[in-house]
């Protein structure tokens, strides 16, 4: 039942889910290679469809919490996610027949696997972000009316605990300050529900899309081929549709701090052939919106990816530095994250930005 996972499958996973981390989501090389420990010791993950699980199957998203300049120096490890999970087990007095990513975006989408590995559950392929967000209530499951609570958390010295919220953003709340109580990292699992739940309110194969964009890159590197047409042209058949290049420059000032668990900040780049021609990118994790002299460029919920110029690898925002020679590139979301009522939780007013939301597709063709 499902795919089993291997190193090579993963390396590709691992490079294109940092490109829909949209910046943010953690880097996740490092979980990259707790995975790769897991299978080099004879372990097996399985990815599946949701439609392989019986309606009733109980489904524990599982998600690492926190800043991510933090994980460059508290390395995580795999217990931690393992006792968040045996710890909601506990509470609900059910044993989960699956677990899945909350954010398929960077480091997220590793830390599904890495409990699958630990625990033989297999890996639902979908996520309730299609991208990486900053805060737990950023999801089409809260969209579509499933309460976070009870949510477990747990730390790396063995602390762990239930959140019962009396809503989504409380949850978000509540968790974010027991998670800088624990050194700025924590591993949760919320957001439990059947499977039959699952397929109401994911965006689906969204670990496939990650396979795919990872493997589109590495093609067009190995072949030498432009990796932008090359993933603009696998994205078309796909619910996302429209991939773009937005802006080519270098990195000419970054604004970037670590405040209440968010690296939050702006980066500012110039073209190579007009150094009066400018991008500044705001983000909080993941890049939020993009202008280009002034003007809208692209805003969330649509991904604003920060791709090394040469190569098209993924460059996230713990990453940046003066200098970069980087493209911007967007990728449009699907449906799903462009109703109404998504669009409230987590497009432009659920960052408290003032512009109102347009299609990318819609910015680039000058139909906005």
């Amino acid at each position: 039942m499902g795919v089993e996972l291997t190193l090579s499958s993963l390396r590709d996973l691992s490079e294109g889910a940092a490109v829909l981390g949209t910046g943010g989501g953690g880097d996740p090389y490092v979980g990259r290679l707790l995975v790769e420990q897991q299978l080099r010791a004879g372990r097996t993950i399985r990815v599946i469809d949701v439609d392989e699980l019986p309606d009733d199957a109980l489904v524990l998203p599982c998600a690492l919490m926190g800043a991510p300049t933090v994980f460059w120096e508290k390395l995580p490890g795999p217990e931690g996610i393992t006792t968040a999970m045996r710890t909601l087990e506990a509470h609900l007095g059910r044993k989960a027949a699956a677990t899945m990513p909350i954010e398929c975006g960077g480091f997220n989408s590793m830390i599904p696997l890495l409990l699958g590995a630990e625990t033989d559950l297999p890996v639902v392929d979908a996520d309730g972000m299609g991208r990486a967000f900053p805060e737990l209530q950023m999801e089409t499951f809260a969209v579509m009316g499933v309460s976070g609570s009870p949510m477990s958390i747990a730390s790396d010295h063995g602390d762990a605990g239930i959140i019962n919220a009396v809503d989504n953003k409380r949850m978000e709340r509540l968790a974010r300050a027991m998670t800088v109580q624990m050194g700025g990292s924590a591993y949760i699992c919320d957001y439990p529900m059947d499977a039959a739940t699952v397929r109401r309110t994911a965006v689906p194969r969204t670990l496939t899309l990650a396979r795919r964009i990872g493997e589109t890159l590495r093609m067009a590197r190995d072949q030498h081929h432009n990796p932008f047409e090359a993933l603009t042209a696998m994205l078309a058949d796909t619910i996302y549709s429209h991939g773009l290049v937005l802006f080519r420059g270098k990195v000419i000032d970054i604004d970037r701090r670590t405040v209440d668990g968010f690296a939050r900040g702006k980066v500012r780049l110039a073209a190579m052939e007009d150094p009066d021609d400018t991008m500044e990118i705001s983000f909080q994790n993941e890049h939020l919106v993009a202008r280009r002299n002034g003007e809208l460029a692209a805003i969330v919920p649509d991904l604003i990816c920060t791709l090394n110029s040469e190569t098209g690898s993924p460059v996230t925002t713990e990453a940046l530095s003066f200098g970069q020679r980087l493209t911007v590139y967007a990728i449009s979301t699907p449906a799903i994250m462009r109703t109404p009522e998504a669009l409230d939780c987590f497009g432009p007013p659920g960052f408290g930005l003032s512009e109102l939301y347009i299609p990318v597709e819609e910015l680039a063709s000058g139909r906005a």
